[in-house]
């Protein structure tokens, strides 16, 4: 009899101590893989995501529930013994350690890797931080902002040159920190399957932000020169931006010759294609400003929806610019199960976006809602052969906190 289907992460056991933002991504990453995912929260209030609000459903963060489905989760006080106890022991069965604190939190606590180590040789032990556990700025605190800030992010997004620095709408650095630091565990993991060795993992907001600007730090370093903003535009190819139409705005991928010559039948331009400026890609990016206009006098003509069914028929690259709400209808994103919905025990039946990968021959995706504040605490220290009475004394003690589904004390 075969086996039936897992997810590629199952029998994986994360322990996270991280909050707000980096850190759950990397938690919610490979709990959607199949990991077991434990989140330890501080006694008096949790994740500090928890108090995020508005917006709010039935009174839980919004945001929190966001990026903690399918994880359990527990509350434990770390500065006591009794709690620290709790970790380790969490620790001798686990077999990866999220935390995203300021650099010296976790040493200061003694359960830093080389700590920890100690009780479980096949540790692996993942630190996000604001610029990594290396170099001249370690001990700086990072925050999404500042990351795009020094990253180079900033300088390349905008509207152009002479304009107030703009950061990408999204946390960027943050998701992609979250992200990295999945890819790591999940790298390290496979390597101590072979070996029964842990390591650590480290990454940061800094070097998330770094590897957004590979095309820009091409071009810095072919030519010595500082690339600009170009609003919705690409630095190396042309036209390759959006468009405002008659009732909105259309990306175009117009990248290469072939799909520029695709534009201009579709927008039956004859007088663009006899224009030696524009006749490649070196010439319309050099007169990138005359191109705009130029097309900018065609797409007026139309609406988004006609453009999108005229484009998509020629076999162009080309989409309309949605709102979030619009994105979340969509019906395509709705197919590719992007749009996911469980039952909190305290919200309701909430939304959430989907797991981005897709593992054809894995166990079918589900969804459990993120944990009401320690939730799981008593279910966890059971696994880890503590008694009705000890837990209860952990409890009365302080050093632990238990919520039973439904109640949401400590926020």
């Amino acid at each position: 009899m075969s086996e039936a289907p897992r997810r590629p992460l199952h029998g994986m056991r994360v322990i996270e101590l991280a909050h707000i933002m980096a850190g759950p991504v990397c938690g919610l990453m490979l709990a959607d893989m199949g990991a077991d995912v434990i989140k330890v929260e501080k006694i008096g209030g949790g994740d500090d995501s928890r108090r995020m609000l508005p917006p709010d459903v039935n009174g839980e963060s919004a945001a929190f529930m966001m990026v903690n489905r399918n994880k359990r989760g527990i509350a434990l006080d770390l500065k006591q013994e009794g709690g620290k106890q709790v970790l380790r022991r969490l620790i001798h069965e686990a077999d990866c350690l999220i935390e995203n604190f300021r650099h010296d939190t976790m040493q200061r606590l003694e359960l830093g890797y080389e700590a920890l180590k100690t009780i479980n040789p096949g540790l692996i032990y993942c630190e996000i931080s604001g610029f990594g556990r290396t170099g001249p700025y370690t001990e700086r605190g990072g925050f999404d902002l500042i990351a795009q800030g020094m990253s180079g992010l900033m300088s390349i997004t905008g509207e152009g040159p002479g304009r107030p620095p703009v950061k990408v709408g999204a946390p960027i650095t943050d998701i992609t920190a979250g992200i990295l630091a999945a890819m790591g565990c999940a790298a390290a993991y496979a390597s101590k399957l072979q070996t029964g060795r842990g390591q650590r993992v480290d990454t940061s907001l800094f070097e998330a932000g770094i590897v957004q600007t590979y095309w820009q730090s091409a071009i810095g370093f072919a030519t010595g020169e500082a690339p600009g903003p170009l609003g919705s535009a690409h630095p190396l190819n042309a036209p390759y931006q959006s468009f405002r139409t008659r009732d909105g705005w259309i990306n175009i991928g117009a990248a290469n010759q072939t799909n520029w010559l695709r534009l201009l039948d579709v927008l039956q331009a004859d007088e663009l294609d006899d224009d030696a400026r524009f006749a490649d890609n070196a010439g319309r990016m050099a007169n990138l400003g005359a191109l705009e206009a130029a097309l900018n006098d065609h797409f007026t003509q139309r609406t988004t929806a006609d453009w999108c069914e005229r484009f998509a028929q020629a076999g162009l690259p080309a989409g309309p610019v949605m709102t979030i709400p619009e994105m979340q209808r969509d019906p395509h994103a709705l197919a590719r199960e992007m749009i996911v919905e469980s039952e909190h025990p305290v919200a309701g039946r909430v939304k959430g976006l989907g797991a981005p990968v897709k593992f054809h021959e894995a166990a079918p995706f589900t969804t459990r809602p993120a944990p009401v504040f320690a939730q799981h605490t008593r279910e966890v220290l059971g696994e880890l052969g503590y008694g009705e009475g000890e837990i209860d004394e952990l409890i009365r003690a302080r050093c632990v906190a238990s919520s039973p589904p439904g109640a949401t004390p400590g926020r």
